[in-house]
């Protein structure tokens, strides 16, 4: 949880461009990230893949309004309302975006890397599949998602404390450092068109993903197995709270305006 998620970066852009709140040309980049290439198929209308200036406008002409997200993992189905096909695909994924409004679509990523280390390639093509109409399985009010971070919070920075993770060798204290220089690194985590507020919850929540990262990692104190299964039970809970979150944030837009229309 270190980076945002690929369904993030789309919702989140994707709703402005939807909304008119940002330019393709600035939206394009930002949806990439670090990626080569994203491309979008399956979508109505279309014979075959599209790249994202023209998907994003595809869906805002068949009558979608926002996209929202899931992050579903083995267990915890966050953000998902069916069918079971749709549900496997984006469990697979670990992710996917929900269109709202129009036809009741969602996209899932398919992600391939080629090249050297140090060089890799990555496409992204976005299944476009028939979602069901229903609220996202357990996903928590903004106000609901910031008050469980801030507990979340100081859990992980126990758990730091009790398994040790800053004294543990050099690995662990390079981690540490990387994370507090993104922490402190400004930058827009949500395009325009969001609350403060979600930018506020978004933020803790890579925080606390960021803290549970350098935790799990099995340079720690833990040396047994037996060690490290307690250290995996430890922060699973802060894990799904901080997923709940990033999930909150990102469909903070969404939910502002259904409360506005």
């Amino acid at each position: 949880m270190l980076d945002e998620p690929r369904s993030g970066r789309l919702a989140s852009w994707g709703n402005a461009l939807i909304a008119g709140l940002a330019a393709p040309d600035d939206v394009v980049p930002e949806v990439l990230g670090g990626d080569t290439v994203h491309r979008i198929t399956g979508l109505p209308g279309e014979s075959g893949p599209v790249g994202l200036t023209l998907g994003l406008g595809r869906l805002r002409a068949l009558g979608v309004k926002g996209l929202r997200i899931a992050l579903p993992v083995p267990g915890h189905p966050l953000g998902l309302s069916g069918p079971p096909d749709f549900n496997a695909r984006a469990l697979a994924a670990g992710e996917a975006v929900i269109a709202v409004g129009g036809p009741p679509l969602g996209l899932v990523p398919e992600v391939t890397e080629a090249g050297p280390p140090g060089d890799v390639h990555v496409e992204v093509e976005w299944q476009c599949l028939a979602v069901r109409e229903a609220p996202g399985a357990d996903v928590p009010s903004l106000g609901e998602a910031e008050r469980e971070l801030a507990e979340a919070l100081r859990d992980a920075t126990t758990a730091l404390s009790r398994l040790d993770v800053a004294g543990s060798g050099p690995a662990a204290a390079a981690a540490l450092d990387a994370y507090r220089a993104r922490a402190e690194r400004g930058r827009q985590v949500l395009a325009p068109g969001y609350p403060p507020r979600a930018v506020r919850v978004l933020e803790l929540a890579q925080r606390v993903g960021a803290l549970i990262a350098i935790a799990s990692v099995e340079h720690g104190a833990a040396v047994s197995a037996s060690e490290i299964a307690a250290r995996a039970e430890l922060l699973r809970p802060v894990e799904r709270t901080a997923r709940r979150a990033q999930v909150a944030a990102y469909n903070a837009y969404v939910e502002e305006a259904e409360r506005r229309g």
